[in-house]
């Protein structure tokens, strides 16, 4: 019987996330430069109209409760902000996405500004 080929954003038979060749997971960030990185959107904030409009989203590695399940397993997180964007579409908690970008440190958490991304999958509604 023939295998059916695990596509970019199919989970492993282990559930855990296959990363493209050269995709670093969140965890494993340097402290800065160019990189790609995948992760899930855990949350995304909205600026009120009356500030400077940027769109930012918190990406980690894994979804809590599978952080939370391996023992010692450090959870990377990262800030992505859009600048000049009210909104970006397809940015919603759950997706899971690959970033190309420069990394830097912005108030003490790994953070990347407008960055290039590619949806590779959306949490369905239930």
């Amino acid at each position: 019987m023939a295998r059916k080929p695990h596509r970019l954003a199919d989970p492993a038979p282990d559930g855990v996330p296959r990363h493209h060749a050269g995709t670093l997971p969140i965890s494993q960030l340097p402290d800065k430069g160019r990189v790609t990185c995948q992760g899930r959107i855990e949350s995304v904030t909205f600026l009120p109209a009356d500030q400077a409009a940027a769109f930012s989203a918190m990406v980690s590695d894994a979804e809590p409760e599978k952080a939370s399940a391996q023992a010692g397993a450090r959870r990377g997180r990262l800030r992505v902000v859009w600048l000049g964007r009210r909104r970006v579409p397809g940015i919603e908690a759950g997706a899971e996405i690959r970033l190309d970008g420069m990394l830097s440190t912005n108030n003490g958490l790994p953070t990347m500004f407008n960055p290039r991304y590619e949806i590779l999958s959306r949490q369905e509604n239930e």
